[in-house]
């Protein structure tokens, strides 16, 4: 027996189609961005948070080499970003993921263009990437406090004492 690809695969959207993809998305268009590495209860509340400010939400991931400049470790990203990916695209919160090479998703938020930009709480809103530009087009920028206290980090901390 032949079974089809998950319907989920189909929100995996490459950088050079977003522009595209993004334009046929119900708006207001809600966009963030991380490296999601390993899903936590953190991440998927504030997911579902960020997609109530909106009609859809676009996600850019950060590609493996750009999660490793961020000096997590030698280790991370422990998923890679195909797989990081497909998790993002199956959550139900989430329309359309994508992803970055760069040191910032700036390229990404140019090319989709959201009305709503949002980050978690651990930044402030001056800091946010992207937020002069969507503020100048008429936009809003978030950033939404953390409900769960709960960190990749921390969880692999844990993970590695065991």
């Amino acid at each position: 027996m032949t079974y089809a690809p998950p319907a989920f695969e189909a929100r995996i959207c490459p950088p050079e189609r977003l522009a595209e993809r993004a334009a046929a998305l119900a708006r207001p268009l809600v966009f963030t961005n991380g490296c999601f590495d390993i899903l936590h209860r953190g991440h998927v509340t504030y997911l579902a948070q960020a997609a109530a400010l909106g009609a859809t939400l676009a996600v850019a991931l950060n590609s493996d080499a750009s999660v490793k400049r961020q000096g997590k470790g030698d280790d991370r990203p422990v998923n890679p970003l195909a797989d990081r990916l497909a998790v993002m695209a199956a959550l139900g919160c989430v329309t359309l993921v994508t992803w970055f090479d760069e040191d910032t998703p700036l390229a990404r938020i140019l090319e989709c263009r959201p009305e709503i930009l949002v980050k978690g709480g651990d930044w402030p809103v001056e800091r946010i990437v992207g937020a002069a530009e969507v503020r100048a087009w008429g936009g809003s920028v978030h950033s939404i406090p953390f409900l769960h206290e709960k960190s990749t980090t921390a969880l692999l901390e844990k993970i590695r004492r065991l």
